[in-house]
């Protein structure tokens, strides 16, 4: 390949642009008029505005990409995450177009965009799965059933579903008719698709995911898990890798496992198969993404892989040049995402100019971003401004870390989740690695956010306060000391 277009927008896009870049393939961007300023446009060799900022009159336009693919002479496209990336007909129409998509094949993206497809391709390598239907269900009676033998709570989920759309937890029998009926109407608002099934509810869970790479030629590796337990209204907030509750046992099983998903519906390239981990440590498979996760930078770290170029490299039909064997876990990543959201008034997001913007550097510091001071949040798109990643040789020093470039990221203009990230990394659950995906609701409201403000400012002018004592004690005697800061 040598050129690429990256049918996205932001961090992403931006990310995807440096790598394809660094393997000296020429670029083409994609932006919506509220794009226009947007620092990925300006990094891309190209740059093609394809319409208003509605995605839908946009970034979701993917006959339109395809077009301007054509018509610059690109042979892959890129989706990074979001959008058109796990679209089927996006990806059959690139292959019609005679074009390359750095992904999986579009067969791989229904069967695993069917929690039930996926549930009944993968039940033939044995992968432990949690108790409940492995069909739509509809009927009130047949639901009653299904949950006595299963036993309360159960959890009524969309099989196309995700980010917590058509779930509804159901504790007890009388609840069913009502909450199966607003699962299945606002599964069929959302996606299109009002098929729901039956599960037995796993009170406690963490959210571990397995990060998997396959050639065209047969081979499939796992790059070890992330832990995803760190959520708000179903979406992750704070990644890290590896796990701080895994042994090297499960962590064994569940990669097996992963790559037994991948298997099983034949995939090709960058892949990340879901578990639930209940409290006695058994794993179940939750379902898979066929693209590239947000959080996959924490994997880079701890691997030393640019998992985007071995995407391209898949997609030109290269074989792996690892195996297994040759993987392993070096130090420890904590990814805290950055959003223009209020976590005093409930995560909602906070559009606004970014008035002050100075994301903070250092060793072991990376920060996936797609804005610069003075840009304005658009309201039509996902509102994370960017990823802040800490990479330290043992979990301990990333958080620390972690912590630090948080207290040296400058934001002014808008809300963000930085303050919430630094009460999440400093709270005794996180530090324990004792924790699930319920910590929000067990741990944080915005009364523990103001209390952490206040012992901040308390410690900060502590030490101011220690400082003029100091001070006074060395000028007593009558002597002035210079400020060194002056001679610089």
């Amino acid at each position: 390949m040598k050129k690429i277009l990256i049918a996205n927008r932001g961090e992403i896009a931006a990310r995807i642009i440096k790598s394809v870049r660094e393997m000296h393939i020429l670029t083409v961007a994609v932006y919506s008029e509220a794009d226009r300023n947007a620092p990925y446009v300006q990094l891309a060799d190209e740059a093609v505005c394809i319409g208003p900022p509605p995605s839908d009159q946009s970034y979701l336009l993917g006959d339109k990409i395809i077009e301007v693919a054509k018509q610059l002479g690109v042979e892959g496209i890129h989706p990074g995450y979001g959008f058109l990336s796990e679209n089927a007909e996006f990806a059959r129409n690139i292959s019609k177009a005679g074009l390359k998509l750095i992904g999986p094949s579009p067969e791989a993206m229904e069967v695993m965009g069917s929690k039930l497809a996926a549930k009944e391709t993968v039940s033939k390598y044995n992968i432990p799965m949690v108790p409940g239907t492995d069909e739509a269900v509809s009927d009130i009676n047949e639901a009653l059933k299904v949950a006595k033998e299963i036993g309360f709570p159960i959890l009524i989920k969309a099989s196309a579903g995700g980010g917590g759309k058509g779930m509804r937890i159901v504790e007890e029998e009388k609840e069913i008719e009502e909450q199966l009926n607003r699962a299945v109407s606002e599964a069929q608002s959302a996606f299109g698709d009002g098929s729901v099934f039956i599960e037995r509810y796993i009170a406690s869970p963490r959210h571990i995911e397995i990060q998997i790479l396959a050639d065209e030629h047969g081979n499939v590796v796992h790059l070890f898990e992330r832990e995803c337990s760190i959520q708000r209204r179903h979406q992750k907030v704070i990644e890290e890798a590896p796990s701080a509750i895994l042994d090297d046992k499960l962590r064994s099983e569940m990669g097996k496992c992963a790559v037994d998903v991948a298997k099983s519906c034949e995939y090709v390239g960058a892949g990340t198969v879901e578990f639930l981990l209940d409290e006695n440590n058994k794993f179940y498979f939750l379902e898979m993404n066929t693209r590239l996760q947000v959080e996959h930078p924490v994997t880079e770290y701890i691997t030393g892989l640019d998992i985007v170029k071995e995407q391209i490299k898949i997609a030109r039909g290269e074989k792996l040049t690892f195996t297994q064997g040759d993987l392993k876990i070096n130090g420890h990543a904590i990814e805290a995402r950055v959003y223009a959201e209020d976590p005093m008034n409930d995560f909602l997001p906070d559009i606004g100019t970014l008035e002050t913007y100075q994301p903070p550097k250092g060793h072991g510091i990376r920060v996936d971003d797609g804005y610069v001071e003075g840009m304005e949040i658009p309201i039509y798109y996902d509102p994370m401004i960017s990823k802040l990643i800490a990479h330290g040789n043992n979990r301990e020093e990333a958080r620390l870390r972690l912590i630090n470039a948080i207290d040296e990221y400058k934001v002014k203009g808008i809300s963000t989740t930085l303050d919430f990230c630094r009460f999440t990394l400093e709270h005794d659950s996180f530090i324990s690695g004792k924790f699930n995906t319920h910590f929000v609701k067990d741990h944080f409201t915005p009364e523990s956010l103001i209390g952490k403000e206040d012992e901040w400012l308390g410690a900060i002018i502590a030490g101011m306060s220690v400082h003029k004592t100091k001070k006074k004690a060395s000028t007593s005697n009558g002597s002035v000391e210079k400020s060194r800061w002056r001679k610089r």
